[in-house]
């Protein structure tokens, strides 16, 4: 068990940036608190005397994001209690296309998100009004482009027509679809030290492009990293007397179930657990994993960790060994492993060869076989039914796009109120 702070500075709280040492500021890119109950959690709750407002989010939620956790974060700060739905496969094989994760896996990728406090299962595809009162809704929310049914009307038309939706700002910089061109076109080029090359960028601009043309939300763009958008996912909580300091390192790359099933199984591992976790830089991934790892690069896999409700802190670049130094420096009661192979070191040592020696090394078995390698087989081995699906995704859209232009074009008196 620690004490609070890492014993950075008179007040006993945490070391800033430039206050780390010498090898850690060489080592390590940033820290970044994390964790539930902090300012803007799911553990908040209304002030006393005034009824909670509950907010209702839904969606597929596929092949989880930051963008994803961004747009949850958004609509849980317009409300006290966020109730998210998540729609079946069936479903959104229906209406858009089939899903890379199944619904099981699905749900349980929106439960670990901080922001979320309750998960509505087999959530329906058309939002109303009967599934708001159900649930003690006052409002639901969803991001500023369209989400459009098989026959390409709007899911949120009744909702809205009843002053009972609210908007929030989709994350720039992400969206399956990019995600899914990196992964059937090997290149580096997503890292975040390198320039996109022509040829990913051809293949970016033409990747599930329907002929028609281009609309503003199915497409292909590049994240940009702000310290405010890391804030935003941050907490600022430091470890507390009597928690239990873990310390996880990896890529974390397309941040997935089978990372949540890991960390769920180390939060455990302690009555109060305090975990940070440790990415390494895309270089040191793309060493000991080959091809065009990481799939994200160092800053969206950031934002990917410090929405996950398990995580306290984030080590921004973290050092591939964990040294004696780094140890003493978090206070670190117990280091943690999955099952995966632990690849040697650049000068053949054992990287967790410190905290063995200790005796405060664990291997956790998550219980998933899930891995970055299985999700990218499952992209390419349906590569043609995505690219379809991305097309049609964007026809509806674009059709839809081009009934509102009619609508706004037509005399006041002549609209018929609908698309």
């Amino acid at each position: 068990m620690r004490r609070a702070g890492w014993g950075g500075g008179a007040d006993g709280g945490a070391r800033s940036g430039r206050e780390l040492p010498g090898w850690l500021r060489r080592r390590c890119g940033a820290m970044i608190r994390n964790g539930r109950g902090a300012v803007g959690g799911a553990e908040q709750l209304a002030p006393e005397g005034r009824r909670a407002v509950r907010v209702w989010c839904d969606g597929c939620y596929d092949m989880v994001h930051y963008g994803h956790s961004n747009q949850l974060r958004q609509a849980r700060a317009m409300g006290d209690y966020l109730i998210v739905g998540v729609h079946t496969d069936e479903e959104i094989a229906k209406h858009k296309g089939p899903p890379v994760f199944t619904q099981e896996e699905r749900y349980k990728m929106v439960q670990a998100i901080k922001w979320v406090d309750e998960v509505v299962p087999a959530a329906p595809y058309v939002t109303t009004l009967e599934t708001l009162d159900k649930y003690n809704c006052d409002f639901c929310v969803h991001g500023n482009d369209i989400t459009l049914t098989v026959d390409g009307r709007d899911t949120y038309e009744e909702v809205k027509q009843a002053g009972r939706y609210r908007e929030c700002k989709r994350t720039q910089g992400v969206s399956t679809t990019d995600l899914v061109g990196r992964m059937l076109l090997v290149t580096k080029a997503h890292h975040s030290s390198q320039e996109m090359s022509s040829e990913y960028r051809e293949y970016a601009d033409s990747f599930g492009k329907c002929p028609g043309g281009r609309n503003p939300w199915t497409g292909v763009s590049q994240f940009l990293q702000t310290s405010q958008k890391i804030i935003q996912f941050a907490s600022g909580k430091e470890p507390q007397p009597g928690e239990t300091v873990i310390y996880v390192a990896g890529a974390f790359d397309l941040f997935h179930i089978g990372h949540v099933d890991f960390l769920e199984k180390v939060h455990r591992l302690a009555e109060r657990p305090y975990i940070i976790a440790g990415l390494h830089f895309d270089q040191e991934v793309n060493h000991y994993k080959g091809k065009n790892y990481p799939i994200m690069n160092l800053h969206e896999r950031t934002l990917s960790v410090l929405a996950c409700r398990y995580v306290s802190e984030v080590v921004i670049g973290a050092p591939y060994a964990v040294t004696a130094e780094l140890l003493s420096h978090f206070k670190v009661d117990l280091v943690c492993h999955g099952k995966t192979e632990i690849m040697p070191d650049r000068d053949g040592s054992d990287p967790y060869q410190e905290p063995k020696r200790r005796g405060i090394f664990r291997q956790i078995d998550s219980g998933s076989d899930l891995t970055t390698d299985l999700i990218v087989q499952r992209i390419i081995t349906n590569r043609l039914e995505y690219e379809a699906r991305n097309q049609k995704k964007e026809a509806k859209e674009l059709a839809f796009l081009e009934a509102v232009r009619r609508q706004a074009a037509q005399p006041l008196g002549e609209q018929d109120g609908g698309f």
